[in-house]
């Protein structure tokens, strides 16, 4: 692993020179804030646009309720940050010629893959974060707190399932030169979790299966099994990455 530290460095430079950290945290705080205000005034919206004609029963607006608007957008606007954030990472340095000169430096493969999808990560979480301070903040206000320790857990390992998804795309990027194409297979994947998370013997062991211990974990139920789920998403990440890892080794660049 020569090299990686001086790659990270770099990597994280270019996520900041790039403005992709600071655009993508602004708009997770958006995110963040704007998520317990739907939950909290989507229901008067909705019954202002029925008027008098309509009568429309809601639910009172909750501290769950608004954790839930939270996951939602996280699990759907996130999921797609991560696939544009991946999908050029190696096939654009492959189609301009930069990855070869890069290597041409004391780094090995394994460095250069491990430092991009590392910053990839730490964008990821830092933006995660962000929108996880401002969407507790504003639950506090609007409705009561949350466990602080059982919030930032499932904050966890949503940003753990995007770390998935970053994964899967980062792995289409290793393999073509077309950053199109790999953001194909991000979102062919985010689809296909989707759809196999609905089975039971297997949803809860995929990325989407996070979702049910991170909300118990947040609204600090008792009995949270997160432990399967989480195993299962780091192995998934790991096996990608040794998947990329093998084939980005024998590419001519």
């Amino acid at each position: 692993m020569s090299g990686f530290a001086a790659l990270l460095r770099k990597e994280l430079l270019e996520q900041w020179r790039t403005m992709r950290l600071p655009l993508v945290a602004t708009v997770f705080l958006l995110v963040g804030l704007s998520s317990p205000l739907l939950a909290r005034f989507t229901p008067e919206i909705l019954r202002a646009v029925g008027g008098d004609q309509f009568q429309i029963v809601l639910p009172t607006p909750t501290a769950a309720a608004a954790y839930d608007q939270l996951a939602k957008n996280l699990g759907q606007f996130g999921a797609l940050v991560a696939v544009l954030l991946a999908m050029g990472s190696v096939a654009t340095e492959k189609e301009r010629g930069t990855a070869a000169l890069i290597l041409t430096k004391p780094a090995s493969r394994g460095a250069f893959l491990l430092a991009k999808i590392v910053a990839i990560g730490t964008t990821l979480g830092i933006s995660t974060a962000i929108a996880a301070a401002g969407a507790w903040f504003y639950t506090l206000i609007l409705f009561e707190p949350l466990p602080l320790g059982g919030f930032v857990a499932a904050l966890v390992l949503q940003w753990l399932a995007l770390v998935a998804y970053a994964s899967i795309t980062f792995l289409g990027s290793t393999l073509t030169r077309s950053a199109l194409a790999a953001a194909g297979l991000g979102v062919a994947a985010f689809i296909v979790l989707g759809i196999l998370g609905i089975v039971p013997a297997i949803g809860r062991y995929l990325p989407t299966g996070l979702g049910a211990p991170a909300r118990a974990l947040a609204l600090g139920q008792p009995g949270v099994d997160a432990l399967g789920p989480t195993v299962a998403s780091v192995a998934l990440i790991a096996g990608l990455l040794l998947i990329a890892w093998l084939a980005f080794r024998r590419q001519e660049l």
